[in-house]
């Protein structure tokens, strides 16, 4: 098989038990993403798909806050499959700087092929999915759907946004929200800003609902 047959079923595999906003499916669904911005791109495919694929083998928020496991679980897969080290290294490079981080963290690599796998990567975090993954993660972590006298926290340092125990609506405005104006690429702002103005009418809703307007 292909080195990309290998890394689906070494993803697949390292992520049957994920959190349902982390797993397999979110990582397909980045994957389609990437692709569909990259025929708009001059770019190394083959570092745009297994970037796609290995972005989150490794998620810091499911190990203790640790950024290190997962550049070093992908590294080791893809020396396991004989891949170049140029095309580990970018790879690499691409886990270490997709991570939004409280929107305070300068990216260290400057390749088309990380602007293609963040942007398919944040349209994950938009939109109706978007809105779904958010939900689903407040309920792993039990926080609650929204507290009106907690305010959302728009000056997070890196380590405050890990460790934020929030409501799951302060999400929108800590991050979701704020990702449209943060997109690389033509595509991805394209797609992006459909997207967020789907949740601002969910917002809308959800507040009406909320004060039992509707």
């Amino acid at each position: 098989m292909s080195i990309l047959d290998n890394t689906i079923l070494f993803v697949k595999e390292r992520l049957q038990n994920a959190e349902a906003g982390h797993d397999w499916f979110h990582v397909e669904r980045v994957y389609k993403n990437a692709l569909l911005i990259a025929a708009q791109e001059e770019c190394d495919l083959e570092i745009v798909k297994l970037g796609a694929l290995l972005h989150d083998i490794a998620d810091s928020k499911f190990h203790n806050g640790d950024e290190t496991i997962g550049p070093k679980v992908a590294r080791e897969f893809l020396e396991s499959q004989k891949a170049s080290e140029e095309v580990i290294s970018h790879v690499v490079s691409i886990i270490e700087n997709i991570s939004f981080k409280g929107g305070n963290f300068e990216k260290k690599l400057t390749s088309i092929e990380l602007d293609i796998v963040q942007d398919a990567d944040r349209l994950d975090a938009l939109g109706a999915i978007g809105i779904a993954r958010t939900f689903n993660y407040g309920g792993f972590k039990n926080r609650p759907l929204y507290l009106p006298n907690i305010a959302p926290n728009l000056h997070m340092t890196k380590e405050e946004y890990k460790n934020s125990e929030a409501p799951t609506l302060n999400h929108f405005y800590e991050k979701l929200l704020l990702l449209k104006d943060k997109m690389n690429t033509e595509t991805g702002k394209k797609i992006a800003l459909e997207r967020h103005k789907f949740m601002e009418n969910f917002l809308s809703q959800f507040y009406a609902e909320w004060e039992g307007e509707k």
